[in-house]
């Protein structure tokens, strides 16, 4: 299909330029040319090596220039050439890659699937033309899907679209695309949208290819369930959210799941002189930094065995006695008794409020 677009092209430019024109793959044979003998053969003086140093620039051979085309990829997949290596040869092959680009890419987008998911996803796309747009690439609109923002943490690799393609054969139904050098989204459709281990499946199966493959770690942010593709786009910020929230709150998983985030997504969206007001209310007696790192552990643990002091004390090993006497302690510091559920529930909001207030401190630093 490509060859079609790039003979159409050569065919408008053929009558302004004086010389053969063309277009060669990534092998050197020409796939589109003004002169058609000359489509199907090989040109020798093809040497990939040199365009992929180029960067996009022109480049003279023995008898013809050549500019490598645009590429979402990074791969050398096509070129054009002119005859001739002199300056007038050598720009007018840079303007017909230009042209080659542009027609190659607006076909791609037109009739790509992939292109079209990432419009929605981007917000590039009105949501009028969604229902054209999917009927014409025979596109089911109400399919459940789910959107999963994976993020690779520290080394990131641009293979890790590969690897995380692999892991997704069935190209028409799920989609695997880049969007810039740390984020790949992937678009899955699901057979049953209510089996919550279904989409566990698919999040670890990412999580364990990128580890196997490339030693990536990664954060993998995990949207509801789109009902349609109008919904993609909601769905897509919610797997950012969740990553962003997980960051916080949610720090030792690396799988988040947006509909699990609770309390935090709450707290994500408040502004912080809100936040600043609730804390100096909550602890008017003294501030939350007046609790050293062990009083916050007990606390910690007093929450993780749901207000049990029994169960608390055992995992603390600590007499139950010595738990009682630190949860007085607090009472006495903050004024607030953590055995009511009450005063439970305000100080774990209060807790989970300066944690958000402490990661946009250290953020900004």
């Amino acid at each position: 299909m490509s060859s079609r677009i790039f003979q159409n092209v050569i065919i408008q430019m053929k009558d302004a330029v004086d010389r053969p024109i063309g277009v060669v793959d990534e092998q050197g044979f020409v796939v589109a040319a003004s002169e058609l003998a000359m489509i199907g053969s090989r040109l020798d003086d093809f040497h990939s090596f040199d365009l992929e140093q180029a960067h996009g620039l022109p480049v003279s051979a023995e008898n013809r220039s050549f500019c490598a085309l645009n590429s979402e990829s990074g791969k050398l997949d096509f070129s054009a050439f002119v005859e001739g290596t002199d300056g007038v040869s050598r720009t007018v092959c840079a303007v017909a890659a230009v042209a080659f680009s542009e027609a190659k890419n607006n076909f791609e987008e037109k009739h790509n699937k992939a292109a079209f998911i990432k419009n929605i996803i981007s917000d590039n796309i009105l949501p009028g033309d969604v229902y054209v747009r999917a009927k014409e690439l025979h596109f089911v609109t109400d399919e459940p899907r789910i959107v999963l923002l994976v993020r690779q943490m520290n080394n990131a690799d641009v293979t890790a679209v590969e690897v995380i393609g692999r892991v997704f054969p069935d190209k028409q139904k799920d989609f695997v695309l880049n969007i810039n050098e740390t984020d790949v989204v992937v678009v899955k459709s699901l057979l049953n949208p209510d089996n919550l281990d279904e989409v566990k499946k698919v999040a670890n199966s990412i999580e364990n290819a990128l580890h196997e493959e490339l030693g990536i770690r990664c954060v993998i942010g995990v949207s509801t369930t789109a009902r349609h593709l109008r919904e993609l786009a909601d769905r897509y910020k919610e797997a950012q959210v969740a990553i962003d929230v997980g960051r916080i709150f949610e720090s030792e998983k690396s799988i988040i799941y947006y509909e699990n985030l609770g309390l935090g997504r709450i707290i994500y969206q408040l502004p912080t002189t809100l936040c600043e007001m609730f804390l100096n209310e909550v602890f008017k007696k003294n501030p939350i930094e007046t609790l050293d790192e062990d009083t916050l552990e007990t606390i910690n643990r007093f929450f993780e065995n749901n207000l049990n002091v029994s169960e608390t004390s055992r995992k603390l090993y600590v007499h139950r006695n010595t738990l009682v006497y630190r949860l007085e302690k607090i009472k006495k510091i903050t004024g607030l008794d953590l055995r009511e559920f009450d005063h439970a529930i305000v100080f774990k909001v209060a807790m989970m409020v300066k944690m958000y207030l402490d990661s946009l401190n250290n953020f900004r630093y």
